[in-house]
């Protein structure tokens, strides 16, 4: 008689690993972590390891995609009557939150020593298609609402705000003196200034 399977123990297990593996990654990088040095970390066997992932390369475009399905779920959950700038300042802030585990510059390194990988790359680009296309209906809402800046298509203000917040984890991931809790603020800040409309003077010109 086949083996039953507890759904939830096997998804508790298969998290525990990729937990394990976003640690390893973070302090070690990607050629640098081994399966054994997973294993270790996850208190398992590598029977057990490859039970749940065939390849190194398979945990970590686990851990992506896992990104990728939290950001959907993040915006799927918004209250559809909520103030949509309230929603766009809640993404920086739920941002922020994320950058702030300590081993988030150390997985940004690892990911971009493999990002020349087609299943990398395909992943990554899931990612930031999944963000645009979960943030862009709120900041065109929150333009027709007169919240933020309009001189911009939704398209292309979102871009933008991405842009500061990529920029913003990069600079984490090679600046150990950058961090969240100095630079979070900041951030905050500088999107504020981003979303703003634009100050115009009497002749038209921005200010």
């Amino acid at each position: 008689m086949a083996r039953t399977v507890d759904p939830e123990k096997h998804l508790a297990r298969r998290l525990v690993i990729i937990d394990a593996a976003l640690s390893c990654f973070a302090a070690h990088g990607y050629a640098g972590t081994s399966t054994a040095a997973i294993c270790r970390q996850a208190g398992i066997g590598s029977g057990t390891f490859f039970h749940y992932f065939p390849t190194k390369q398979q945990v970590l475009l686990a851990i992506l995609d896992l990104g990728t399905a939290e950001t959907a779920e993040w915006f799927a959950g918004q209250d559809a009557a909520a103030s949509p700038r309230s929603v766009v300042d809640a993404y920086v802030r739920h941002a922020v939150e994320e950058f702030a585990d300590p081993r988030i510059a150390g997985f940004v390194r690892a990911v971009g020593a493999v990002m020349g990988e087609p299943e990398i790359e395909a992943a990554l680009a899931l990612d930031a298609r999944t963000l645009q296309e979960g943030l862009e209906p709120w900041v065109a809402r929150a333009q027709e609402a007169g919240e933020v800046r309009t001189d911009l298509s939704p398209r292309d203000l979102t871009a933008w705000l991405l842009l500061v917040l990529d920029g913003f984890l990069g600079r984490l991931a090679t600046d150990p003196d950058f961090s969240t809790s100095g630079q979070g603020a900041v951030l905050e800040d500088v999107v504020a200034r981003l979303l703003a409309h634009p100050v115009v003077e009497q002749d038209g010109r921005p200010a």
